[in-house]
């Protein structure tokens, strides 16, 4: 039988019974500004969403960042642990810590080389930092804030996955066709997984920590790779769609998700305005059908993690089943929300019991 990994959402909304008992909230963590640094989709703060109230906006949480020379900081990852109770958010230069029920400010650190989109082991001990498209990450005592090790690459640090069942670290530079693998034990790379086709950029892997999805440069759609032998096997092409200019990213698919049960992986084409589905269960994926956006060109796309909803990077709710748009995310005068980072918590009886990830991870654990 399947088992899964779960995790839900944070703070005030609505409540339902869990099968244990007590009441559970699923809410939805928005960071902005989470499109560079456009405060136009979302101002400045986190942005908490009751997704079981038709995603309500419930509350904002104020920025941990202060602005300097008067310029905002573009957001660039958020990742949190039900176990120690916080949330992280990095910008481009620095990294916050924040509990995770009083959005109350734990401490602020600058890295040096600034900070990219990080993840988190699931125990909450560590937190894996790349500094800002340069050589390496920071294994970051999540704590504390303070770096424990540095793992150098050289190839242009940016993406990093830590799946539920945290067997292993998930990295992927710009400059590089690989994806490197870590120990989180040891905080040592110990595999290199492809060439892949052209330079990772956003990635995902399933639950059982056996395969990967990455987007790669010049690429509508993706490419699969062998997480045991280290080995690229796919190059998956999404049929009848040309390419054309971008707003960002620079590159046509940049965001990749697995439904959470892994029957099928979505992903985002910018130029196009859609997010294309596929079979998962196929060897390769299988062309299901595309999903036509409405707000904006799409750069992201993850999951709730019962996966009754999809997130594109757009704000717009999709309900997985239904292939139906149902919400958008909007802010506190009714304007559309944008963000490329997003997760959720949930709470039993006001207490954090599991956090998603901001990245489309499967969680499909065992056969």
């Amino acid at each position: 039988m399947n088992r899964y990994i779960l995790a839900l959402v944070l703070l005030a909304g609505c409540a339902g019974p869990s099968p244990g008992g007590g009441r559970e909230q699923r809410l939805l963590y928005v960071a902005s500004p989470g499109i560079r640094n456009y405060v136009e989709w979302g101002g400045k703060g986190i942005l908490v969403y009751d997704i079981d109230a038709d995603h309500r906006l419930v509350r904002r949480l104020p920025s941990p960042f202060d602005d300097r020379d008067g310029l905002v900081e573009n957001v660039k990852g958020i990742c949190a642990s039900a176990a120690t109770r916080r949330l992280y958010v990095s910008t481009i230069r620095r990294l916050a810590s924040l509990d995770l029920l009083t959005g109350a400010v734990l401490w602020v650190k600058s890295y040096e080389g600034g900070c990219d989109r990080m993840a988190i082991t699931p125990d909450g001990k560590w937190i894996y930092l790349p500094d800002l498209e340069k050589d390496r990450w920071h294994v970051v005592d999540a704590e504390t804030g303070r770096v424990a090790k540095e793992i150098v690459t050289n190839q242009g640090s940016h993406n990093t996955v830590c799946p539920p069942l945290g067997r292993r670290v998930y990295m992927a530079g710009l400059r590089s066709p690989y994806l490197h693998v870590a120990d989180p034990a040891r905080h040592d790379v110990v595999l290199k997984v492809g060439p892949f086709g052209a330079p990772i950029r956003p990635f995902t892997v399933n639950g059982a920590e056996t395969l990967c999805y990455v987007n790669v440069n010049g690429l509508i759609g993706f490419e699969v790779g062998d997480l045991r032998t280290g080995k690229a096997l796919h190059r998956v092409e999404v049929p009848g769609v040309s390419q054309g200019p971008i707003k960002r990213h620079g590159c046509p698919s940049h965001g990749v998700g697995l439904t959470p049960d892994e029957r099928e992986v979505w992903v985002v084409d910018a130029f196009n305005q859609a997010v294309h589905l596929f079979d998962a269960t196929a060897t390769p994926p299988r062309f299901l059908e595309s999903l036509k956006l409405e707000i904006d060109q799409p750069g992201w796309i993850t999951f709730t993690i019962r996966g009754d909803y999809a997130y594109p990077s757009t704000g717009e709710v999709f309900e997985v089943r239904s292939r139906r748009k149902v919400a958008q995310l909007a802010d506190e005068r009714g304007r559309p929300v944008q963000s490329e980072k997003m997760l959720e918590v949930d709470l039993l009886d006001g207490s954090p019991l599991r956090v998603g990830d901001q990245f489309g991870v499967g969680r499909v654990t065992a056969p």
